[in-house]
């Protein structure tokens, strides 16, 4: 090959070679260039979208504050079927956010056992609540009542929402589900202090006597709880915690609450309903000693019952002195003729806020025949709805006690612990309707209106005038010194916790 033939073979070979690698870089460039092209369409996708998801949050709060402002008479956009579905919406509980945690020198622990029924042990739970934080000292979950008359095995957890109690107190008091692994062990060895506090105690017992043996032993045990903290002479600050605990910690568990709501709703669905908490069950027949219109079979079966119970230390009782003393729960036939001459409509649905009633239909048949819409929560609900609390008579309780606070009218046959709880409650709902019967003028009147002595009008007349005060409106709490059993409860009527004039306690 000669020179010149080489020359171009080479030159040829060169151009070929630089082409190749400029198509390549080329190539590359491209490639380099569509993939910033697609990151800078995803980057300013994703700003576009995080801006306007900001200003939309921005709108809605705005809307929020400004909107029934502005908008107010402007045609609305949605239709019914949305603007209730917003409703709903807004109807869901909303996340609260937790109380920041109370910072103090834990000073030991406290157990407690609460003894009674449901509100008993409901009032007990608050007191304990409020002494715990006034010692400074860590308060385990309550251990619940399950060998009284009842019977039942219900933990904390099964009746209230234990989660929601622990966080909403977190900011006044720490509550443990249960002691830490070494100060449980110190308990299972005996290595604790167990005792009943004395009754209707004030703080200063509290400070002076039980929190000395708190530090003492760094466990201690409160094994009666009932009325343990006085009704009055207590700093207000110490009746707000309790109020807080009752009407603000203390939440059933969403699936009470729930069955709650229900019942209420189909209640609402058929117009106003009235409450009545007829308290006329075996236990309380058989505890109180009251016998009136039983038959002489049932008399001896309740009287049984009374001495079988050995912490029931009232055995010999005279029912009708007892009775005249207003110191019995009516009976369905007395309440019948009580709620008549009040002027209640008969055709309003009367809920029975009770176990079973001792009798059965034969004690009902006054009381559904002058008012014929009696309900149940077992009439009103389907047998499969109330599988999980049955035999368990608190959560029983706890869902009258829900229906019984939502009720147009409250009505107790006597002045036991849910009378006397729910009668606060309502009244911290802004004094709703309860009717206190007042059972020793009621008793009197109702003989003298059945023997002939008195007219129906004449009857009629005098229980309405005597119960016009006694509605739940506002009043203050009655306090008599040295006699706590006697004077106002102060759950019945937390008058540091409510809208009142200012007005001084009534003592006498």
């Amino acid at each position: 090959m000669c020179k010149t033939d080489k020359f171009l073979y080479h030159r040829k070979l060169w151009e070929m070679k630089v082409r190749l690698l400029g198509e390549t870089k080329v190539e590359k460039l491209r490639n380099s260039f569509v993939s910033r092209s697609r990151m800078s369409l995803w980057t300013i996708r994703a700003v576009t979208v995080l801006l306007l998801w900001s200003c939309f949050v921005h709108l809605v709060a705005l809307g929020e504050m400004w909107g029934p402002r502005l908008f107010k008479g402007w045609p609305s956009c949605f239709s019914q079927h949305d603007l209730s579905a917003v409703a709903e919406m807004r109807s869901l509980p909303a996340k609260i956010a937790l109380p920041p945690k109370r910072v103090y020198q834990n000073n030991g622990y406290l157990m407690v056992s609460c003894n009674g029924g449901l509100n008993q042990m409901r009032a007990a739970i608050c007191d304990m609540v409020t002494v715990a934080r006034y010692m400074n000292v860590t308060l385990v979950v309550p251990e619940l009542d399950k060998t009284s008359f009842w019977n039942d095995p219900s933990e904390f957890k099964d009746i209230f929402d234990v989660d929601h109690f622990i966080t909403s107190l977190r900011d006044e008091v720490r509550i443990l589900k249960e002691l830490p692994p070494r100060v449980k062990q110190r308990v299972e060895l005996g290595m604790y202090h167990e005792m009943p506090p004395i009754s209707w105690s004030n703080m200063s017992y509290y400070q002076n006597q039980i929190l000395p043996l708190v530090k003492k032993h760094k466990v201690l045990h409160l094994n009666k709880t009932d009325s343990r903290l006085a009704n009055n002479g207590l700093p207000v600050e110490v009746q707000k915690l309790r109020c807080r605990v009752n009407f603000n910690g203390l939440k059933f568990t969403p699936q009470i609450e729930e069955l709650g709501r229900r019942v209420v709703n189909i209640l609402r669905e058929k117009g106003p309903f009235l409450v009545l908490h007829l308290r006329y069950e075996m236990d309380m027949l058989a505890f109180s000693g009251c016998s009136h219109g039983c038959n002489p079979e049932e008399e001896e079966e309740l009287t049984r019952m009374r001495y079988a119970y050995p912490w029931w230390k009232e055995k010999v009782i005279n029912s009708e002195v007892k009775r005249k003393e207003g110191l019995c729960p009516l009976t369905p036939e007395e309440t019948a003729l009580t709620l008549t001459a009040l002027g209640i409509d008969r055709n309003v649905q009367l809920y029975i806020a009770a176990g079973e009633i001792y009798g059965g239909e034969r004690r009902m048949k006054a009381l559904t025949d002058a008012f014929p819409n009696v309900v149940r929560k077992e009439t009103l609900l389907d047998s499969s709805d109330l599988d999980f609390c049955r035999n368990h008579s608190s959560q029983m309780a706890a869902l009258d006690y829900l229906v019984a606070v939502e009720s147009d009218i409250f009505v107790p046959t006597n002045d036991g612990n849910m009378a006397r709880v729910v009668e606060g409650h309502r009244r911290f709902l802004g004094f709703k309707k309860t009717i206190q019967l007042n059972r020793k003028f009621l008793v009197k009147l109702i003989d003298e209106y059945t023997e002939g002595l008195l007219t129906w009008d004449v009857f009629s007349s005098m229980v309405k005038a005597f119960h016009s005060t006694r509605m739940g409106s506002p009043k203050r709490r009655l306090v008599i010194p040295n006699k706590p059993k006697e004077e106002d409860y102060f759950y019945a009527n937390p008058q540091e916790c409510l809208q009142l004039l200012d007005e001084p306690l009534r003592v006498i």
